[in-house]
């Protein structure tokens, strides 16, 4: 398997570096590329991967690439024909692991090739899945396939968010009849207890370096933004308003956390140092009411859901701050490492669904995988 993952990381010299302005205003088109020789869960996973990263499918005659191989014999073969500079501009084979993880290591180097972006194919998702009253915090591949169940608390657990090693996660759970936050090493099934004060604790976020945590804790009166480390040691007040702070996010560069707060009368985003400082306000221009921010991993923007008569809309906006625009229907939004997809909650049909959004192009995916009850919250992995 680690010969594998290895070969997604193997194309190091990107053949056309295509840079995506995600807040341009006008129609941006996918790109249009050809697809034959794969069969079964390889086609199907290679288009999903494709389509959520700005591809589209077309005839060969309408294609700018022709991606072609074979899934035959336990192994996948790829190749990337640039029908512009008349010649191929990836051709491997994968062996090791299962179709699956070669398919979609085949993927992430199409993309890389084509785009100069790295790939999202062998990221992971955390959820919150219903079981009834309860909620359980789940694991997949980012597409939905591979499913499985991190905690059997019969109880509320929610608000997961990744440690940068992609081994931990951490939530908060009810488990003890009060939310609390809790690390949870995926591979040893090994859980600590981060934060349990009186009151609240809840929506862990942890820093890019992985060294510390914000959350929002009301012992000290009402919900507040604290930092501590990641062992649950050196616990730092951030806010101090009377007002109700919620859904800490981290700058990439680990120097701001982006928060909501109701300190203005409306929830509207705000950041602060994340050593301590004055909190200031980020601007939403056009829209109102913003909660549930995440900021993108190159810095540029922030996710956020905004909701206007009963209806949940996902905005992104410069993290700077100023105009910003809906770019979906649904809220808990959550980016992945290339800056441009968005994983977030969807209703349909009376359910909660997680969909994925290329933003660029503003396309909409539902995970193909069907899950037993209603999902939100979804955390993307670096």
């Amino acid at each position: 398997m680690a010969a594998v993952l290895g070969l997604g990381q193997a194309l190091g010299q990107a053949q056309n570096v295509i840079d995506v302005d995600i807040f341009n205003t006008g129609e941006v088109k996918a790109i249009p590329v050809h697809i034959e020789g794969f069969t079964g869960d390889v086609l199907s996973l290679l288009k999903f991967d494709l389509f959520v990263q700005g591809f589209e499918f077309v005839e060969r005659s309408k294609a700018q690439f022709t991606i072609k191989g074979s899934n035959t014999g336990g192994s996948v073969s790829g190749a990337v024909y640039d029908h512009l500079k008349r010649g191929f501009i990836l051709n491997k084979r994968y062996q090791g692991g299962n179709l699956r993880l070669q398919g979609h290591t085949f993927a992430n180097n199409v993309v890389e090739a084509v785009t100069g972006s790295p790939g999202i194919g062998l990221t992971k998702i955390a959820f919150r899945q219903f079981h009834g009253r309860n909620t359980e915090i789940h694991v997949a591949d980012f597409d939905g396939f591979n499913a499985q169940r991190l905690t059997s608390d019969n109880s509320i657990s929610a608000g997961p968010d990744w440690a940068p090693n992609g081994d931990t996660l951490f939530y908060y759970s009810y488990l003890k009849h009060n939310p609390d936050i809790y690390s949870h090493n995926i591979r040893t099934g090994q859980r600590r207890t981060v934060a349990r004060f009186s009151g609240s604790n809840i929506s862990p976020a942890v820093s890019p370096d992985g060294k510390r945590v914000a959350m929002v804790l009301s012992k000290a009166g009402s919900p507040d933004i604290w930092v501590a480390s990641v062992n649950g040691t050196g616990f730092r007040r951030l806010t101090t308003t009377k007002a109700a702070e919620s859904s800490p996010c981290w700058s990439p560069d680990g120097r701001f956390i982006c928060f909501v707060s109701r300190a203005g009368g409306r929830s509207a985003l705000y950041k602060i140092p994340a050593n301590g400082g004055a909190m200031s306000r980020i601007s939403t221009i056009h829209v109102s009411n913003a909660t549930e921010p995440d900021w993108s991993p190159d810095g540029k923007a922030i996710a956020f859901t905004t909701q206007r008569g009963g209806r949940f809309d996902i905005c992104i906006v410069p993290s700077s701050g100023g105009s910003a625009q809906v770019v979906a229907t649904g809220e808990d939004p959550s980016w992945a490492l290339n800056s441009r997809t968005l994983i977030f909650t969807n209703r349909s049909r009376g359910k909660r669904v997680l969909s994925v959004l290329d933003v660029p192009t503003k396309r909409v995916k539902t995970l193909p995988r069907s899950f037993p009850g209603n999902c939100s919250q979804a955390a993307w992995s670096n």
